[in-house]
């Protein structure tokens, strides 16, 4: 499996040269970029496919490869609310995700399919998302790009038997699971979901997590939390997956650049390499 970095775990801001080479210079194999509003660092909703080549090329050029993009777009337009005009902005961002997957040759797009609130149902969330996200899965056939929903915090795939209803429901081959690690502890065990998600799971995100906290601020970085990585690991030995582990965490208040160097160390751990 490779070591994988989420653009996230540097502070917002983070000049793009130097998220690539602190990641480098840490040991990481791949990293996964975010697709974010005009003005954002890096991909944004205004990257022209040349912008995007010469992206992957300065990605290249630091030893790097792109695992995957994720975005802060559906957190603002989810593709479940009940306007119409908001979905039809959620679905725009896959759309350029899609596209910029497609030019930087990655093979994976993160999804959020939607959330639970106040004026939106499960029923609702389960129908809209569906509903927008079938066509933009028509457009990638014959690609080799997935779009992977993944399981957080948004009251919805509670389980992984729904997670797994959920994707089959498309019937594609493009459609597949990107399986967090962390955000299953306050519910369930992660090694269960790995074993019944199994070949739906095209990538993963790795955090921890203390369960006593129990809330947002339970979060905490690899290894410091509740997770059996012990047990994560064979799972995913079970399963066959080789692809990447991706470090989804939030930057350190002080000497930032830190985290990185302390996660690639961590990864070592519960890829079962000895880092000292």
């Amino acid at each position: 499996m490779k070591k994988g970095i989420n653009q996230w775990c540097f502070p917002p801001g983070t000049p793009l040269s130097k998220v690539l080479r602190t990641s480098s210079a840490a040991g990481f194999d791949t990293i996964e970029l975010n697709l974010y509003a005009p003005g954002g660092v890096g991909l944004t909703m205004d990257t022209t496919p040349e912008d995007a080549k010469a992206l992957g090329r300065l990605v290249r050029s630091y030893g790097l490869t792109i695992s995957s993009l994720s975005t802060e777009m559906l957190g603002k337009y989810p593709l479940s609310s009940p306007d119409k005009e908001t979905r039809s902005l959620g679905v725009e961002s896959v759309r350029k995700q899609i596209e910029l997957a497609l030019e930087l040759e990655v093979d994976t797009i993160l999804v959020v399919p939607g959330r639970i609130e106040e004026n939106v149902s499960y029923e609702e969330v389960w129908e809209r998302s569906t509903m927008a996200l079938q066509p933009l899965i028509d457009d990638i056939a014959g690609t080799p790009l997935s779009i992977a929903i993944e399981n957080v915090w948004n009251q919805f795939l509670w389980s992984p038997l729904e997670m797994a209803r959920y994707i089959d429901q498309f019937e594609s081959e493009h459609v597949g699971a990107y399986f967090d690690v962390g955000n299953t502890l306050a519910f369930g065990r992660p090694e269960h979901w790995i074993r019944t998600l199994g070949s739906r799971i095209r990538k993963i995100h790795v955090k921890d997590f203390r369960t006593k906290v129990g809330n947002y601020h339970g979060f905490v970085p690899l290894l410091s939390g509740d997770v059996d990585w012990l047990n994560v690991r064979l799972a995913l030995s079970d399963i066959g997956y080789r692809d990447s582990l991706t470090a989804e965490l939030e930057p350190y208040a002080s000497f930032p650049d830190q985290l990185i160097f302390d996660t690639s160390r961590h990864l070592d751990v519960i890829l079962g390499k000895n880092p000292y």
